[in-house]
């Protein structure tokens, strides 16, 4: 795998159409969407292509998955013109990377998006200056194969979720910390409440009450009483490499547990223009929707002995 730069005028990309020809008009809000799954330094993902947008899987010991949608709707231009649905895989920390040099803070620079190159690259190119571009190429692979591809389905009738302000769940995860620990997360459907509970050389509870503070817990729906374990180093890469401009935004995180255990969590990323605002969140108002992209976590719960 490797990138490379150059200055001057757009190469040739040979005489098939590609797959995918798309441009994003600014890079910062999808630089902060995949810096959200980027747990290891050196990580892999499966990137997959359709008429709908891209999505960017990651996934760690078939226990930890998460996904990154970019809808089209992000993209000031979409031009998708293959058959099915192509995937590859790349190394994530390298698209990262190479997104980033498209970045100047205060600065929006159009990056075209085009797959595949001559021999298979992903390539990048600025768009937006007739002075200089600034080209890059990441060299993809056969994709692994997906450990797994979960269909969530919910635990019973009610949905047992609830939604806390980003900044706020990423720190009582981080205050959770045990060597080695499992975390248990406990619904109550009367009152309504949930508690993360970490295991150690002690034991350290987290309670967030729905009536007691309904700025903290945003939203709240239970109606069981639910307890999974989960191990620590898994649930806390659901919020360790959110970036801090997406906590500073401070949007509600949703959490849902499914059939079986299965654990959600749902980020909101803005990847609105430079000098515009984006309001969504889960509780509900919205504007510029499109503009969102949707971070999905999934991590399988510990099995009992």
């Amino acid at each position: 795998m490797s990138s490379s730069t150059t200055s001057g005028q757009g190469q040739g990309q040979g005489d098939d159409a590609p797959d995918l020809v798309c441009v994003a008009d600014c890079v910062h809000g999808m630089v902060d969407a995949l810096s959200c799954v980027r747990w290891n330094k050196h990580q892999g993902a499966v990137v997959e292509l359709s008429e709908h947008g891209i999505v960017v899987t990651v996934e760690e010991s078939g226990c930890l998955q998460a996904k990154v949608y970019l809808k089209t709707e992000l993209f000031a231009e979409y031009d998708y013109g293959a058959e099915g649905r192509p995937r590859f895989g790349l190394s994530l920390g390298l698209l990262v990377d190479c997104l980033n040099m498209f970045t100047v803070p205060g600065f929006a620079s159009p990056v075209e998006i085009r797959y595949p190159g001559p021999d298979m690259q992903l390539l990048l190119r600025s768009v937006g200056s007739p002075d200089a571009c600034i080209h890059a190429e990441i060299r993809t692979r056969i994709p692994d194969t997906v450990a797994w591809d979960y269909h969530f389905e919910h635990a019973g009738n009610t949905p047992v979720t609830f939604t806390v302000k980003s900044a706020i769940l990423k720190e009582s995860i981080d205050d959770l910390e045990w060597p080695g620990s499992s975390i248990q997360i406990h619904f109550h459907p009367d009152p309504p409440s949930v508690i993360f509970k970490g295991e150690g050389h002690g034991d350290l509870e987290i309670e967030f009450s729905y009536y007691a503070n309904t700025d903290l817990l945003i939203a709240f729906q239970c109606d069981q009483e639910l307890s999974y374990r989960y191990k620590y180093k898994f649930l806390r890469a659901t919020t360790s490499n959110v970036p801090s401009s997406v906590l500073k935004e401070n949007r509600g995180s949703k959490v849902t547990i499914g059939r079986g255990g299965m654990l959600k969590i749902q980020h909101l990323v803005s990847v609105a223009r430079l000098g515009t605002q984006s309001y969504h969140n889960f509780a509900g108002g919205a504007q510029q929707p499109s503009r969102i992209a949707f971070i999905e976590f999934f991590v399988k719960p510990e099995e009992d002995d």
